[in-house]
């Protein structure tokens, strides 16, 4: 993890400092929270700290209630968000990359249709 990122998820903010900086009151918070929307770290006194990254994520949360979504909707939408990044970690077949080379090399060399390209050049 690079260090900005590092820094970003470090959860160093009490309840109040994120209540100034996001204009959420605590109640609002703690039901994002119940509803598994963040998850705040605890201190050793079982405090709630948060990170830059917690306070980018209720930012968020609130846009998209300001837009009308519902808390089962937002709840949906991290859901998709997280299932794609999961499928972008997977690594590709070696058939996969095959095709993706052999369409890419099709795109370069002008023709939509590989087939196409041979017969063309039989012709000249």
């Amino acid at each position: 993890m690079r260090e900005k990122e590092l820094r970003r998820s470090l959860a160093v903010f009490p309840m109040g400092t994120v209540m100034k900086l996001t204009d959420l009151t605590a109640r609002q918070i703690r039901y994002y929270e119940d509803q598994g929307l963040i998850k705040p770290e605890r201190s050793t006194g079982n405090r709630r700290l948060y990170s830059l990254n917690d306070m980018d994520l209720l930012l968020e949360i609130k846009d998209f209630i300001n837009d009308g979504l519902m808390i089962a909707d937002i709840k949906k939408q991290y859901q998709q968000r997280d299932e794609g990044q999961f499928r972008e970690d997977k690594s590709l077949s070696d058939a996969e990359v095959r095709r993706i080379l052999h369409d890419e090399f099709a795109k370069q060399s002008g023709f939509s249709n590989p087939s196409t390209a041979i017969s063309d050049l039989n012709r000249l």
